[in-house]
């Protein structure tokens, strides 16, 4: 009886283990993903590094050792430009294999592709089920007519720009007030917001607008913009010309005693002319009266 139990309880055993395997080897975790055929010109051009620390790429990297061979030839054998950007192709070779959370690995395919570099990648997409991550743009159509799924970080970018570029118009729907008195704010349609200068008087109406410049943050994406004023609005009347120049307006000082007539003058010089002792015969206040009148004539005729 002890002996019977003791089997039962081994079969027991060996059966837990059975499913705790079997249940493990079936586990998501384990799931294998289709590898990433890294190109040339892809790590010469550097942004997958940003792309890669973004966390997007979830599927495993493969640089074939082919890639590598062609940066090193032309890390020796190139042009000073060539040169330059190929060692900087292997610096990024080197930054993606220290990142963390990045599943990256050599693929050893040969040092070097008698076919050709992208002939190699095609085949082995095609060996191993996977896809290219290129630039190239020939290699990217060639890769569409066979059927490989291609990873191209220009139409990544391509996608992600800002939708209006700073001068482009387009007719906005204002919903609310803007951060200052004067901005009102719009949104386009995939939810970018929109502030507009000098538009809070238009707020629950669609206005045309100029795109002025674009903030990008890590909350998201901003544009600047102000209204475009159209032909129908009113404007301000100015006052019509002829051409010539507008007169000011001129005050004249005009004396307020009589002008002396040429005739009086005489009468007055031939008084100046008497002999003095004719003059002086005259009253003080016949003498005052005409130095007065001399100091008028004297004045007017300065004028």
């Amino acid at each position: 009886m002890e002996l019977f139990i003791i089997i039962v309880l081994f079969v027991v055993l060996a059966e837990v283990t059975y499913l705790t395997a079997r249940t493990a080897w079936r586990s998501p975790m384990r799931k294998q993903t289709n590898p990433v055929f890294v190109d040339t010109s892809v790590l010469i051009d550097g942004r997958i590094i940003a792309v890669a620390e973004s966390g997007f790429i979830s599927s495993e990297l493969q640089i074939p050792r082919s890639v590598i061979g062609e940066l090193q030839f032309l890390a020796d054998h190139a042009d000073n430009e060539k040169r330059a950007r190929a060692r900087h192709g292997l610096d990024v070779v080197s930054e993606l294999q220290h990142m963390e959370g990045l599943n990256i690995s050599i693929f050893q395919d040969g040092s070097k592709a008698e076919e050709g570099v992208d002939e190699r990648l095609l085949k082995l997409a095609k060996q191993y089920h996977g896809s290219i991550c290129t630039i190239d743009y020939n290699l990217n159509k060639v890769a569409v007519v066979e059927g490989i799924k291609v990873l191209n970080v220009n139409e990544l970018t391509k996608s992600l720009r800002m939708a209006y570029l700073p001068g482009e118009r387009m007719l906005l729907e204002l919903t609310q007030k803007g951060q200052d008195n004067h901005q009102a704010i719009g949104h386009l349609g995939d939810g970018t917001m929109v502030v507009v200068e000098h538009a809070n008087n238009y707020i629950g109406q669609t206005v045309e607008i100029e795109f002025i410049r674009s903030l990008q943050t890590a909350a998201g994406k901003m544009m600047f913009a102000r209204r475009v004023e159209t032909a129908s609005e009113p404007r301000q009347a100015k006052p019509k010309t002829d051409g010539r120049k507008p007169v000011e307006n001129v005050t004249v000082a005009v004396p307020s005693k009589r002008r002396v007539q040429p005739r009086d003058q005489q009468k007055t010089e031939q008084r100046q002319n008497q002999p003095q002792q004719q003059r002086s015969r005259k009253s003080p206040r016949v003498r005052s009266s005409k130095n007065t009148e001399a100091a008028l004539i004297d004045l007017v005729n300065k004028q």
